[in-house]
């Protein structure tokens, strides 16, 4: 249940208690496969809740599902909003018009659905309180006091992620074209086990329109993912509007192919509205030859393109500039700075640049320091906790400042190296949560696991995380989804539900028919996710069949 309930609710508790005791404990689905037993088939629930009863009753869902908000954030926008996408979400267009004649809400099992939330406070921020509950009554029993279903949370953004198990509950009958909930009663109680869960977005290798950014947002929220990782600029393009040096995006492959300050502010706001943060990056000193297209005097010469020039206060005072304009547009406390691939070679033989090194004593390894250190420094001036790829901490870990959080990619085993020296830690080996390995099935990106090898408890709360990666080389509008769903749903079930429930399921039996179960529903949702079973991964199916089977 959610933490720090108030006391002025004692009504809905009585009811929730006795609804765990009046639940037969089960694990059956609510929209099993046509073919599957109900006795013993999984939840079909993605991501799997942390504690989940059911029962044997099929109840009917007014189409004209009525919202009864209560508790002092129940009437917040944003809630409101959310009920509404997900009544379109669950109910075709001409429900309201074959309701049953004649019968009105009594004629249905639920009617009305209450969503109490205790805290007005819509702050999104890192490790806000996701948690829920839900509960959904049978025909006779205690919930009919209060009218059919109950979301209970401590926030709106818990609340939200209990109307997307909701509607994960309500299926389709297409002999009596009604929507249920069976199984019923439902008793849920609900809860993340990691506070970052992440999916990066390259739009440096390709552009994608902000519509497509936004249909990635979507089914995020349907994953229960929290953070899009917005790797906005890189070597390829520099697609973003900066004020301060407004010649910046003359670095965009086209003048068609960027995203003004306005575009910027509407896919934060519109994740807020799903519960999603949004994490920038600029990755600096490398990956960054696209900024000198607008100012030369960033390139360290015009054969030296990248690093950036590191000799130079101008390449300090953009990135300052940079950071002060994206402050005003991504509210969210942490910051990426990239940090990666630098290849110092050509600061060697950049004259200038060299002597600046002889001047002040550096080798190019120890100007790489001074570079990260600085920009760190920028950020944190700005109230951002800096995000650096794992390369920073193999570098220099004894000279990071300490607030940084190290973001691991290279392969396993760094995260305990990182929370041993007290540094906070996101996973995304690349080896099984990089989803441009189109090779990689699956299973593997369902068994990443971010605290192997961490086995202390206080080392533990040091990893924030995973995420996994969409870079974008080979992603653009044509193939994005599908290079991204299912498989980020594997991830995304690992990093929400309890370990002990996913181990305790057999992965190509309980947790594959799960996941062809959600596929689906992704693909209900207008989501191009492709095959579950695709030897690589974006590829079209390989012959006739169910969605449920491939």
């Amino acid at each position: 249940m959610p933490r720090n309930r108030p006391a002025s609710y004692p009504l809905l508790l009585l009811l929730l208690a006795l609804a765990g005791a009046a639940a037969v404990a089960g694990r059956r689905g609510p929209a099993p496969p046509a073919n599957a037993t109900t006795a013993d088939s999984p939840v079909y629930l993605w991501p799997l809740p942390r504690s989940v009863a059911s029962g044997s009753r099929t109840l009917t869902v007014d189409p004209d599902l009525a919202l009864d908000p209560q508790g002092p954030g129940g009437g917040a926008p944003a809630l409101a909003e959310a009920f509404q996408r997900y009544k379109g979400l669950v109910f075709a267009p001409w429900a309201h018009a074959a309701r049953k004649r004649g019968g009105g809400a009594a004629a249905y099992d639920v009617a009305r659905l209450t969503v109490l939330v205790a805290s007005a406070n819509d702050t999104l921020a890192l490790g806000v309180d996701e948690s829920y509950a839900i509960y959904v009554g049978a025909p006779g029993g205690v919930n009919a006091i209060v009218g059919g279903a109950i979301i209970e949370a401590n926030t709106i953004y818990g609340a939200i992620r209990g109307l997307e198990t909701f509607s994960q509950l309500c299926v389709f009958n297409y002999d009596t074209k009604n929507v249920e909930v069976r199984n019923a009663p439902w008793h849920i109680q609900d809860a993340p086990r990691f506070a970052f869960r992440g999916l990066l977005l390259d739009t440096s290798r390709h552009y994608l329109p902000i519509d497509v950014i936004k249909q990635v947002i979507d089914s995020m929220s349907f994953a229960k993912l929290n953070v899009l990782h917005w790797h906005i600029i890189d070597e390829q393009s520099f697609p973003l509007e900066v004020p301060s040096y407004p010649n910046l995006w003359k670095g965009s492959y086209t003048k068609w192919e960027r995203y003004t300050v306005e575009d910027a502010h509407d896919i934060v706001n519109y994740a807020k509205k799903r519960g999603i943060n949004v994490m920038a990056e600029i990755d600096v000193p490398g990956h960054a030859e696209s900024w000198g297209y607008g100012y030369p005097k960033l390139w360290p010469s015009p054969n030296c393109t990248e690093p950036l020039d590191v000799s130079s206060n101008f390449t300090f005072e953009v990135i300052s500039g940079i950071l002060s304009d994206m402050r005003k547009i991504f509210p969210f406390g942490l910051f990426h700075l990239g940090g990666d691939e630098v290849y110092t070679g050509c600061w060697n033989v950049t004259p200038h640049v060299r002597q600046w090194l002889n001047e002040h004593n550096m080798t190019t390894k120890d100007a790489y320091k001074y570079f990260v250190l600085r920009a760190q420094e920028l950020a944190i001036k700005l109230d951002w906790t800096p995000v650096n790829w794992e390369e920073t901490f193999n570098s220099f870990k004894e000279n990071l400042n300490p607030l940084t959080v190290v973001h691991n990619w290279l392969g396993p085993g760094v995260c305990p190296k990182v929370v041993a020296k007290g540094f906070r830690c996101i996973m995304s080996n690349q080896g099984i949560w990089y989803l441009d390995h189109l090779d990689v099935p699956w299973e593997d990106v369902y068994s990443g696991e971010p605290l192997d090898g961490i086995s202390d408890k206080d080392q533990q709360k040091l990893v924030l995380g995973g995420e996994v990666c969409m870079w974008g080389e080979t992603a653009d509008t044509s193939d994005v989804l599908q290079m991204i769903w299912p498989r980020a749903a594997a991830a995304a079930e690992r990093l929400w539900s309890p370990l002990e429930a996913i181990t305790a399921q057999d992965v190509e039996t309980t947790v594959l028919s799960r996941l062809h179960y959600f596929r689906c529903l992704l693909n209900h949702r207008g989501i191009a996710a492709a095959p579950v079973t695709n030897y690589y991964a974006r590829k079209p199916p390989i012959g006739p069949g169910s969605c449920f089977v491939q």
